[in-house]
């Protein structure tokens, strides 16, 4: 069983059908998503206008997951958060844009 994310360290958790996801936007997570994705500030502002794409949503998530088995391809990742759905993935992404942005 996953231990339970830890606030003050800005994780979160995505679940899907078959599992969940610790996810920890570290620095080099986030540089690592910035260096994909582009400018952070422009994706957090994407994704308040309702722009923000699955594609990006996903990556994000990818580059800050922490303590996935290395068996779970990026494909089969980006599948099972796609098949749990955006009710599913939006907490764990508000959670990731507030760290972004600064917020607590």
């Amino acid at each position: 069983m996953m231990a339970p994310a830890i606030e003050a360290r800005g994780e979160a958790v995505v679940r899907t059908e078959n599992a969940a996801f610790m996810l920890r936007p570290t620095f080099a997570a986030l540089a690592a998503a910035e260096e994909e994705l582009g400018s952070l500030f422009s994706l957090a502002e994407r994704a308040a206008g309702g722009q923000l794409k699955l594609t990006e949503m996903v990556a994000l998530f990818w580059h800050c997951r922490h303590d996935v088995t290395p068996d779970i391809s990026r494909n089969d990742f980006a599948e099972a958060v796609a098949a749990a759905g955006l009710a599913a993935a939006t907490p764990a992404l508000k959670s990731i844009l507030a760290q972004i942005l600064g917020a607590r």
